[in-house]
């Protein structure tokens, strides 16, 4: 299966590292370029270990995805349950660790496209998009990460709910 990764050394502890990339609602939409709308499913409140998301693209594609791990403040793990219908399979994985007083953040995506006869050259196309999404993203994130006034603004919203919008 073909894989994308992108990694950053960004100059804030894991524990905010972490916790900031997990954030949902209007939040979330000051830093994430991927995302224009994103809700937990089944009544959850709160990210963990099988717990379901909605999610769409700015492009308008939606996806439903399930955290298959959740550990604050190493990493998350996420993978398709429905989604677009070029994909047969989706996940990502985010980990965060210390490196060199802040903490280096390394994100992968692994997929498979469909149907069989044209997976070769849509798995090509779709790394190529993929991967220019996931440098985008990070690159965001980072910056993000590192910009004094929002992560004061992430600080402020403390343990206040900040849950999605849909």
């Amino acid at each position: 299966m073909p894989q994308v990764r992108a990694e950053r050394l960004i100059r804030i502890d894991p524990e905010t590292a972490f916790a900031f990339s997990q954030t949902t609602g209007e939040f979330r939409l000051k830093w994430d370029p991927f995302i224009s709308a994103q809700a937990f499913l089944d009544g959850a409140q709160a990210a963990g270990k099988g717990v379901r998301t909605r999610t769409r693209s700015r492009l308008g594609l939606k996806m439903v995805s399930q955290y298959v791990s959740y550990a604050p403040p190493r990493n998350v793990g996420m993978t398709m349950v429905s989604g677009p219908w070029f994909f047969t399979n989706f996940g990502g994985g985010w980990r965060f660790t210390a490196d060199d007083g802040g903490t280096r953040a390394v994100w992968k995506y692994t997929f498979s496209c469909r149907p069989a006869l044209l997976r070769p050259i849509m798995e090509r196309i779709g790394g190529w998009l993929l991967r220019y999404e996931i440098e985008r993203r990070i690159d965001a994130f980072a910056r993000a990460c590192e910009d004094e006034a929002l992560v004061a603004e992430f600080k402020a919203l403390g343990n206040r709910d900040h849950s999605p919008r849909t």
